[in-house]
């Protein structure tokens, strides 16, 4: 079995796609031939430290790391993370409906990737450089970066959860929003510090666009 570990995800690293422009995925496979293949490529690269980042809730993934067999994310973005010897790399994808196919778009990728060194036009493994993490939140997280990490922390995210366009321009909502994403993720409820102290970020971001909501 794979060595990895689930979270949810604190922050989209790039503009997430919109729901209408995802797609169904051309290719099709079941869970656990994605989780070999996933696994496979990433041994291959001498992977370690690998986390998993979707849309389930903290309560929803269990004291192993892995998500409960009942659990079901609320958007179906992903983003796969390891260190390895080219360095830290970040996979992210949202391109595709359903969580599978998007963690399955990764593995495919990896594996794709790992045949351009079979030409051997890369000599430094050049292919990967695109995959560098960006640099930490406490150093990007714009109001867009903002509004998404709290729109996907609040309680209830999901179909029926207020868009980061509502938090971003209407102050009650973010207000709200806010204080829903509070309960959720202060370490005494259930969370982590490191989560609350990205919604702290958040709410300074925040606040500068709605400076008295809160």
């Amino acid at each position: 079995m794979i060595n990895l570990t689930f979270r949810p995800v604190h922050l989209w690293p790039k503009v997430p796609t919109p729901r209408a422009k995802q797609r169904d995925a051309a290719f099709r496979a079941s869970y656990s031939d994605t989780l070999d293949l996933l696994e496979y490529e990433l041994g291959r690269l001498n992977a370690r430290d690998i986390i998993v980042q979707a849309y389930f809730t903290l309560d929803q993934i269990r004291n192993d790391g892995w998500p409960r067999s009942s659990a079901n994310p609320s958007q179906p973005g992903v983003i796969v993370t390891c260190q390895t010897p080219k360095g830290p790399l970040s996979f992210p994808c949202d391109t595709y409906r359903t969580f599978d196919d998007n963690l399955r778009a990764i593995a495919l990728s990896l594996q794709a990737l790992r045949a351009v060194d079979r030409y051997g036009v890369t000599q430094h493994a050049e292919q990967y450089k695109g995959f560098t993490p960006l640099p930490s939140a406490e150093t990007v997280m714009s109001p867009a970066d903002a509004a998404h990490f709290i729109m996907v922390n609040q309680n209830g995210s999901g179909p029926n959860a207020v868009s980061m366009n509502s938090i971003l321009t209407d102050a009650r909502v973010f207000a709200e929003a806010y204080r829903s994403a509070a309960r959720k993720v202060h370490p005494d409820a259930g969370g982590t510090h490191d989560l609350f102290v990205r919604l702290q970020e958040a709410r300074g971001v925040l606040e500068k666009i709605h400076p008295d909501a809160i």
